[in-house]
């Protein structure tokens, strides 16, 4: 059974390097030093304050290469050739968005603007975007793409997971991959994300091509597999097929399940062991089981809730359950126009009964979950140097400040930006 958001459980989750004996300051090395840091946030129970968050108060950290080699208190930090001076502001691991859907073209303004005044959210809208996708060049689509990561990065997000989905004809799903591959390393083919308007008078012909050429064509850019398990989309029949093409082409699994309705794509990702149930609105106590007895991660995406007025996920009920919740923008042009995982981190705290703690852990330890990543999401030796400082003294007011940006500077595998 999973233990929920306690990485002290969850080892497959944020296991790393033996980090008990930390406070053993290395020699001095070409290194950099980010001392004065008022609380830093480990995701490490075995140090600092042994809560969830591994907070270290007065602390210090070694960045050395792109890795995190040394965390500790600032009176026992080693020396090195660099010195930051954190100011007396807190520091986080960086944000890990799992699921973010950024390979396109286009804008609706109008579908929200509508939205907004009365109509409701429907999955067929993304058939708009589609159209200017298809219609785009590759310069345009790698630029768009380019922009929102630029963005993310000001925020604090480190490590992205974007999926395809907007092309749905062999050629445009393969070059949406490819471009998306040459960013991040999380791709995922999602060339169920609806049926093509292609084939709107015979899905069983697009599940087809989906499983078959399709494919072919886009396995060799993409580490997942996902489908739009939900009405208006694929349903249970369909989706399982497709999860399980993919995994024979070594795909690993992951599913947009239960976001507009009750319906079979919890119970079917756990049962394919996919690395995690993406929205999880709409759930019935056999779906919470099957999500606390194995190892799919909930992902919650409260920006899609946000822009389409929808009923909130119920992260409280899941954490009670023991299950492990992460948390990501679904930042995509049609129902979660966000790239911003402070933003998601303040509503799942306002509107889905999580604290702080816990929002900050889903959003950093829990994406490296539904990724299944060990080496991001914690500030641990041996971690990739995925780091933000705030410009604040707590990582509470990610939540207690909503809307202000507060990430002042981002380390992105030991480079730095300003935020």
């Amino acid at each position: 059974m999973n233990s929920g958001n306690d990485p002290a459980n969850s080892a497959p989750a944020t296991a790393g390097p033996d980090t008990t004996n930390s406070a053993v300051a290395p020699a001095a090395t070409a290194a950099t030093l980010i001392t004065n840091i008022a609380g830093l946030v480990t995701n490490d129970p075995s140090l600092g304050d042994g809560s969830p968050l591994g907070l270290i108060q007065d602390a210090a950290l070694v960045i050395e290469g792109d890795r995190v080699v040394w965390t500790g208190e600032s009176s026992k930090a080693p020396a090195t050739d660099n010195r930051v001076d954190a100011g007396g502001r807190a520091v986080i691991p960086g944000f890990v968005d799992s699921h973010s859907h950024l390979v396109f073209a286009g804008d609706r303004t109008a579908e929200f603007n509508a939205r907004m005044s009365g109509r409701a959210y429907e999955a067929g809208g993304i058939r708009t975007t589609v159209a200017a996708t298809r219609a785009a060049t590759d310069a345009e689509l790698e630029a768009n793409l380019t922009r929102y990561l630029r963005e993310a990065l000001r925020q604090g997000t480190t490590t992205f997971e974007t999926k395809s989905g907007y092309g749905l004809t062999v050629e445009d799903e393969a070059r949406a991959l490819r471009i998306a591959a040459r960013h991040t390393e999380e791709v995922t083919y999602l060339g169920a994300h609806i049926v093509s308007p292609d084939y709107a008078d015979d899905p069983a012909a697009y599940v087809d091509l989906v499983t078959g050429p399709m494919l072919d064509a886009c396995a060799p850019h993409a580490r997942w597999i996902d489908v739009f398990c939900e009405k208006g989309a694929f349903d249970g029949d369909q989706a399982r097929a497709i999860l399980t093409a993919g995994k024979a082409r070594g795909l690993l699994p992951r599913v947009h399940a239960n976001q507009l309705s009750y319906g079979p794509g919890v119970r079917l990702a756990v049962e394919l062991d996919a690395a995690s149930a993406d929205h999880c609105t709409h759930l019935t106590d056999a779906d919470v089981d099957a999500l606390a007895s194995g190892s799919t991660v909930a992902t919650l995406l409260p920006g899609a809730e946000f822009s389409t007025r929808a009923r909130w996920p119920d992260a409280r009920r899941l954490l009670d359950a023991g299950v492990t919740v992460a948390l990501s923008t679904d930042c995509n042009p049609g129902s979660s126009f966000t790239s911003s995982m402070p933003f998601c981190v303040a509503l799942a705290v306002r509107d889905m009964g999580m604290t702080p703690d816990e929002a900050l852990w889903s959003a950093t330890a829990g994406g490296a979950a539904a990724l299944r990543r060990t080496d991001v999401g914690r500030l641990t030796p041996g971690a990739r140097a995925d780091l933000a400082l705030l410009d604040a003294p707590s990582h509470v007011h990610l939540a207690y400040r909503p809307g202000v940006p507060l990430v002042a500077r981002v380390w992105r595998a030991g480079v730095a930006s300003d935020g």
